[in-house]
């Protein structure tokens, strides 16, 4: 390569690094300007909007804009320093917090996550859309009028000085709390010099609790040389009791009512504490130490890109290979005369080997593992936004969001959930009139849930819609000849037909669902991470889905197991028990297979027939006695036919791609070390396969 095209090269590299530096940032911005969104729009209906909420979303868009000026993307610049605008007028009282406004704050929001993800994929910025929005914007504040009332500064019983003081925002705030008619309070402080920034932090901490800083000023009473002393104005609509429980034990604080005219009374000691006593000079830390103390970042976290996480996580996987070859070396060298001593020092240092593996191998699973609320919050916002455009008011109750689970099963869980969300509103939830009729509330509910059972978690999506009508859905099935004229499906059979391609009842095409490609698409992408959905729904009473899902998918530990004389791999956290069983107790009940385990019909699945191999029986010490591995998922269990059990083994899962569309019940490969290659079994996916009529499995 030429130098000339080296010099074209590198500078590509670092542009390219440097976009996903910004989206990576961008994307944590944009996503907390979502969240308190949503607690603003919450605020707006019942008339309490908290100010810190509105100059939390004004400071996401002015850093949104610093970064994206930092990059040189002027759409993206120009457009959050529109909403800045916009935002800085809001928070100043210049225009009301109206839907209209809310509407506008909400799309230049999606424009904006629109313009960033297409930065994240490798596109040009697209300018258009970010200038179309912008108008829109300044549209809106030329159309709004100033919002803001006369100051009443003369009723408030305040020295002229500190309003001459005043920032034009705390002007407006403490106009708001007067309007209002929220009792206002001066809190006067005096800290040691040495500790005033700590002392006075924690004060801040506490007043927020229970009221609004409106400003934090020097106090015109001076103090002692080594000591500071502020004045601080706060709103507290709870009266002074809640403020003096606030901060009364800190020492060096007084509270005092502002009168609502005239002069102020003067300051009354808080009771609960006393002043602490003065602190030797030698005892106090010098200046510098806190000086350098300030220079220390407060946060503990980086950013790690996936792909490294991916590649550190295979290095482990061979790591645990050579581990497990190391102990078999080990347990053959205690087997030969005269290395009886070295043998067992070997298998000493590979147990603690196995141990630090073990502990390398866990937090690198839990550097990947990442609460659910991102996406719970996302969703939201679809419910928000298809509400306004759908004339339907829904609530949305989340339960369970700090649930953790596998960055990349989050990733894949999205769109799975966003349908099934899409679905509720369109076809769960009823018109107003028909729930008035039906003698529900106006607002319809819908809930999201997550919590772990075990190694799985579940999430459920539940609404209190007017549920599936099982009769159209048995009718459709046999129009389009998928079921049996003759034959009453079971209530599960039923809900398998839902998840069968093209299968829809809705007889109209809308926005959010209706065009026959849905539940089998949610169920193909549940099924491609390991999981598994569930479908429960009564008539006029709601539709609840159920997913069940691995942790992680990354490192696993598995049982091999040998069917037809190949080796195959089932996850160790799926796994129940293990019975061994006599050909004899296999029984056939309506064409498939089970056995009696204590007082419960276990289905059987013989993966032989299943993946198509060649039958193979295995010579067995007892005779006719197979292996069962008893598996299940939520609260559904089969049982594998096995011919041997070959032992336990942590194991790397490589995904197969689209070959794993092909044969269900395979979730992806695993190198076992000595170049040997083995397929890993989706239990889930099988225990699907279990349950259809006519399965593979079924009969002998």
């Amino acid at each position: 390569m030429s130098k000339e095209k080296e010099k074209e090269k590198k500078p590509q590299g670092r542009g390219t690094r440097a976009r996903q530096e910004f989206v990576s940032e961008a994307e944590e911005v944009i996503e907390k300007i979502f969240q308190n969104l949503i607690v603003l729009e919450d605020g707006s209906r019942s008339g309490e909007v908290n100010p810190d909420t509105l100059n939390e979303i004004f400071r996401g868009a002015h850093s949104l804009k610093g970064i994206a000026g930092m990059f040189g993307l002027d759409g993206v610049s120009s457009l959050s320093h529109s909403l800045e605008d916009l935002l800085d007028r809001l928070r100043m009282g210049k225009v009301e917090l109206s839907p209209e406004l809310l509407e506008h704050l909400y799309q230049g929001m999606n424009t904006l996550k629109a313009l960033v993800d297409g930065i994240g994929k490798g596109q040009e910025e697209d300018k258009l859309a970010a200038e179309k929005m912008v108008a829109r914007i300044n549209q809106l504040l030329r159309t709004q009028g100033s919002a803001a009332a006369a100051s009443p500064f003369a009723s408030v019983g305040l020295d002229p000085a500190v309003f001459k003081s005043l920032t034009e925002y705390e002007e407006h705030r403490l106009a708001e709390n007067v309007r209002k008619g929220i009792p206002l309070f001066r809190i006067h402080t005096v800290f040691p010099i040495t500790t005033f920034d700590q002392d006075l932090t924690g004060v801040n901490q506490d007043l927020k609790k229970v009221g609004e800083i409106i400003t934090t000023l020097p106090s015109s009473q001076p103090g002692r040389e080594d000591e500071i002393v502020f004045d601080l104005i706060v709103g507290c609509q709870k009266g002074i009791e809640s403020i003096t429980g606030a901060v009364g034990s800190r020492a060096g604080v007084t509270v005092e009512l502002i009168p609502a005219g005239g002069k102020t009374e003067a300051p009354a000691p808080v009771p609960a504490a006393e002043t602490a006593p003065e602190e030797p000079a030698e005892a106090r830390p010098r200046e510098s130490e806190g000086t350098e103390e300030s220079l220390k970042s407060v946060s503990q976290t980086v950013r790690v890109d996936i792909g490294k996480l991916d590649r550190i996580i295979a290095i482990v996987g061979e790591l645990v290979l050579s581990q497990a070859e190391i102990g078999r070396l080990a347990e053959f060298l205690r087997g030969q005369k005269g290395l009886e001593e070295p043998a067992r020092e070997l298998l000493r240092a590979n147990r603690i080997l196995e141990r630090k593996v073990s502990e390398l191998q866990q937090s690198i699973m839990e550097a990947r593992m990442v609460p659910l609320r991102q996406l719970f919050e996302r969703l939201a916002r679809v419910v928000r936004q298809t509400c306004r455009d759908g004339h339907k008011e829904v609530d949305l109750e989340i339960y369970g969001a700090d649930t953790e689970l596998d960055k990349l099963i989050v990733e894949e869980l999205g769109d799975p959930l966003m349908h099934i969300i899409r679905n509720s509103l369109d076809h769960g939830i009823e018109p107003l009139a028909e729930r008035e009729k039906a003698g529900k509330t106006p607002r319809g509910r819908i809930t999201l849930n997550a919590f772990s059972v075990g190694s799985h978690v579940v999430v459920e999506v539940e609404d209190d819609g007017r549920g599936i009508n099982w009769k159209r859905v048995k009718e459709k099935a046999r129009e389009l000849k998928l079921l049996d004229p003759a034959i009453e499906p079971s209530p599960e059979d039923a809900a398998s037909l839902l998840f069968l391609p093209g299968f829809s009842t809705s007889e109209k095409v809308t926005s959010l669902s209706g065009r026959g490609v849905g539940l089998d698409v949610v169920k193909r992408n549940i099924t491609r991470i390991s999981g598994m959905i569930e479908l429960d729904s009564e008539a006029g009473v709601g539709t609840r889905f159920q997913i069940t899902l691995p942790i992680t998918l990354a490192i696993i530990r598995v049982l091999l197991v040998e069917i037809s004389g190949k080796v195959y791999a089932i996850p160790l956290t799926s796994i129940q028990e293990n019975l061994a069983i006599n050909l004899q107790d296999i029984r056939t009940v309506e064409g498939k297979e089970v056995i009696q385990l204590r007082d419960k019909t276990l289905p059987l699945i013989r993966l032989e027939r299943l993946f198509r191999l060649e039958p193979r029986v295995l010579p067995s010490e007892n005779g006719n006695r197979l292996y069962v591995v008893v598996v299940g998922m939520a609260e559904r269990r089969i049982g594998l036919l096995a011919g041997n059990l070959l032992g336990q083994q942590d194991v790397v899962i490589k995904p197969l791609g689209k070959l794993a569309d092909i044969v269900p019940g395979i979730a992806g490969a695993a190198d076992l070390g000595s170049h040997k290659t083995i397929l890993i079994l989706d239990v889930g996916a099988l225990i699907e396969e279990s349950t259809r009529a006519g399965s593979p499995s079924a009969g002998k």
